[in-house]
């Protein structure tokens, strides 16, 4: 499609799939009209798809990451071995030596064994700039060539780096120690251009260098005088900053430079499984599940993604129900604590997507816009709701479930039901994830034990007997089916909750007839 054909189209439709070629810009999610849920990009880079946007629309971004790896890693090793031997100048210059009849000798063409001369592999510094899923992989590549292997990456743990046999090491000692450089990180505004005149004068003389990431993090005018002046004794490029190249483009036709174009990726068995994780993961978004190729959404591994999954609902019921509870304009809201009760330290416990799930919980109630993961946080700060997290240590002898409890806490706002409200004067809501099913357990001072699985009366009472039944002939009478049951009071006597689970709405009469029971102080419904 034309890009004018795509922004004509784009609103009849959930999703969108691109690869590097198609631009999704501001104006591209603009036109999907709040439509378009989703972007997949088949492959890595995400360059082309403008993330801010994309967030502030609600729409997911995902990618293909772990598909095409070893393609890419494969590419760069190959893209090492033919620039050290020569292999495509020497293969241009050998065909050069025949004509198309394979018979009559040209003058251009010449048998040259000696300007051909390579440089070998084994004992040399492999610098790999960009120690993510390629760049490893090329790792493990070169030392099994016999190079030592050198690695710069800001967020790389070390203990991955010496599994494989690297070092981790900062920018200028990676590029002033290889003999080989290979790149293999992403192209951001602090990526952008950062191998340059001044990166160039750092390196050994004679370096080389391998590029199958993104063109943009090289200067490639910087690149071309450090090839002329001889600082950079060859280039190995798959990307450019600008693809396809100029016709005219000296880096391309400079005889020390070898080149692809884009093949990174193109392998039968890569182009396949892209397809495949692509797919599944745009329809996974679109059934609403988590997503662990999401870009512009908390990145949490999947792992982590399927231990936290009950707890996910659970932050999301309990900042729908706290916000159902605010008297007035909701909008007044602007603190929020969120407390988690867990046996684990602060370093086994990636709170992220919990945090976004009670921000969306909260916001998306009272929001005239779709609310969704990717744009929680940033419509709570439009909005300049503040949200805040505490961890409480739970000493456990089984400490096999990431947490104990979760805690919403609402502060210096009113509330429309009194009884939730704490002695410290905030709406505090609990709950708890039992036997895969979120509960809430704490309303205000009082303890209750209802499931989130359907809609919710809280009515806080005077303690007399009887109260569990008269409520429950006024539902019933109106066919309304009570799910769970739970009856909670204070140490301090007759006050007490009653927290009711309920499978379809009540109307208002039915309502009205509740709340004229005698010992009935107040209630409220909420909608889950």
């Amino acid at each position: 499609m034309s890009p004018a054909e795509l922004l004509a189209k784009v609103a009849q439709f959930d999703a969108l799939i691109v690869r590097s070629g198609t631009k999704v810009t501001r104006e591209v999610l603009e036109a999907g009209r709040g439509r378009l849920r989703v972007v997949g990009r088949a492959g890595v880079g995400i360059d082309n798809v403008d993330l801010q946007a994309a967030t502030e629309a609600g729409c997911l971004v995902v990618n293909a990451p772990t598909a095409n790896t070893v393609a890419a890693a494969e590419h760069g090793i190959a893209l090492l071995a033919s620039m050290a031997r020569n292999v495509s100048q020497a293969d241009a210059a050998l065909k050069a030596v025949y004509s198309r009849t394979l018979t009559v000798f040209t003058a251009q063409g010449k048998w040259q064994r000696t300007k051909y001369v390579g440089v070998s592999l084994v004992g040399k510094t492999l610098a790999v700039m960009g120690f993510g899923k390629v760049g490893s992989e090329v790792a493990r590549r070169a030392k099994g060539l016999g190079m030592h292997v050198i690695a710069h990456d800001p967020y790389a743990p070390a203990d991955r780096a010496r599994a494989i046999g690297a070092e981790l090491v900062s920018f200028d000692e990676a590029i002033g120690r290889a003999d080989f450089i290979s790149l293999h990180m992403p192209l951001t505004p602090a990526t952008s251009k950062v191998f340059n005149d001044e990166s160039f004068a750092k390196m050994k003389n004679g370096v080389r260098i391998i590029n199958v990431a993104r063109g943009g993090v090289i200067d490639e005018d910087a690149l071309v005088r450090a090839l002329d002046s001889g600082k950079v004794a060859q280039a190995a490029l798959d990307v450019f900053t600008e693809e396809p190249p100029a016709k005219d483009s000296k880096l391309v036709l400079h005889e020390n430079v070898t080149v692809t174009p884009h093949l990174g990726a193109s392998t039968v068995e890569a182009q396949e499984g892209v397809a495949i994780e692509i797919a599944e993961a745009v329809v996974g978004a679109l059934r609403g599940e988590l997503a662990a190729t999401a870009v512009n959404a908390p990145m949490v591994p999947a792992e982590v993604m399927s231990e936290l999954a009950p707890y996910v609902s659970l932050a999301e019921k309990l900042g729908k129900l706290a916000v159902q509870l605010v008297a007035g304009e909701s909008g007044g809201i602007k603190g929020v604590k969120v407390v988690y009760t867990t046996a684990r330290g602060p370093d086994d416990l990636d709170t992220r997507l919990l945090r976004a799930m009670v921000t969306k919980g909260i916001v998306e109630p009272v929001s005239s816009t779709f609310v969704n993961l990717v744009n929680a946080d940033y419509t709570a700060k439009q909005r300049g709701l503040r949200i805040t997290e505490e961890r409480v240590s739970h000493e456990s002898p089984v400490a096999e479930a990431p947490l104990e409890s979760i805690q919403v806490r609402l502060s210096h706002v009113q509330s429309k039901f009194a009884g939730a409200i704490s002695d410290g004067g905030d709406i505090v809501l609990e709950g708890r994830v039992k036997y895969g099913v979120p509960h809430l357990t704490v309303v205000g001072p009082y303890e209750v034990d209802v499931s989130l699985e359907g809609n919710l009366i809280l009515c806080r009472q005077i303690d007399q007997p009887g109260m569990i039944g008269k409520v429950g002939n006024i539902l019933g009478q109106t066919n309304v089916n009570i799910s769970f049951m739970s009856v909670g009071r204070t140490f301090r006597g007759k006050q007490a909750i009653m927290a009711i689970g309920v499978d379809e709405e009540p109307d208002k009469e039915t309502l009205e007839h509740i709340g004229h029971i005698p010992a009935i102080e107040e209630f409220v419904f909420l909608e889950l």
